[in-house]
């Protein structure tokens, strides 16, 4: 039965038998759907009042892979015009959202003490598995330009673990891991080890109770088929920032070195590539 529900939904649940707990989530979409568009299928699940698998089942339900091809089909429903420019703008729109509630909590996130010990710890060891290699690797990259002994982890197995104990045998205190969704179980494994060898634990990730001695957590953007990450690189950025800070003389030292080896080698354009030569 479709009677009561939202014009637009009627189209896709028509001739659909629906659960009870399916119903719950039909009737919760009709009553509130210009918000829950831009829900996660999480947060659909909490304010429904059911799990978040039945939200999956009832997308799968509707003949859809899973719920955000079905949140995709329902936004022309309250926006109107072409799905992918409304899909993208509103993608956009929840990064800058999402980038706003960072700068709101900055005061709050103990970067200047983290970014003193990460200057401090030497070498540095940082871990990124999978979807989280990338703000991992960014992250290295700037790093190494201020601190001499920054180690990128991003391969699991014996590798991993290989990685782990030689950064603590050579002399490091913390560990560096970057944590988003969806967390590799092997993650989850590498920390409880490198808590075994006496590393203390710094993560970036969306959760802010996340267990590690220092979380800094930012929302990911879950708008499109795979997440974007705008705010979590933010806040990889402004910890690189804080380790140069914290060692003025060092960072301005190796970045002047960085610059003449640069300028020798010619690493990079003198000009602007989109000027005619």
């Amino acid at each position: 039965m479709t009677g009561g529900y939202h014009s637009g939904l009627g189209g896709l649940l028509d001739g659909r038998r629906l659960s009870p707990v399916q119903r719950r989530i039909a009737h919760y979409l009709s009553e509130h759907l210009d918000e829950a568009i831009f829900l996660s299928s999480v947060e659909l699940a909490e304010r429904s009042g059911v799990s978040q698998p039945s939200v999956t089942r009832f997308a799968m339900v509707l003949g859809f892979a899973g719920y955000p091809e079905l949140r995709q089909a329902l936004r022309p429903l309250v926006l109107g015009g072409p799905p992918e420019e409304n899909l993208l703008q509103g993608a956009i729109d929840s990064e800058i959202r999402n980038l706003a509630a960072v700068r709101e909590r900055l005061a709050g996130f103990p970067l200047k003490e983290l970014g003193e010990s990460l200057a401090a710890t030497e070498p540095l060891p940082v871990l990124g598995l999978r979807v989280s290699c990338g703000l991992a690797t960014t992250f290295a990259y700037y790093a190494r330009r201020i601190h001499p002994d920054v180690r990128l982890l991003t391969h699991g197995g014996s590798e991993l673990i290989d990685g782990l104990h030689a950064a603590r045998r050579a002399g490091a205190d913390w560990l560096l891991a970057v944590v988003l969704p969806r967390y590799p179980a092997e993650v989850m494994h590498a920390l409880e080890y490198a808590e075994k060898l006496g590393l203390r634990i710094a993560v970036i990730c969306d959760k802010a109770d996340f267990p590690a001695e220092v979380v800094l957590d930012a929302p990911v953007g879950d708008r499109l088929v795979f997440d974007s990450h705008a705010a979590p690189l933010a806040l990889a950025m402004a910890l690189v920032e804080a380790m140069a800070d914290a060692a003025p003389l060092r960072t301005q030292a190796r970045l002047e070195e960085y610059e003449r080896m640069t300028d020798e080698t010619g690493t990079f354009l003198t000009s602007d590539p989109s000027e005619p030569a």
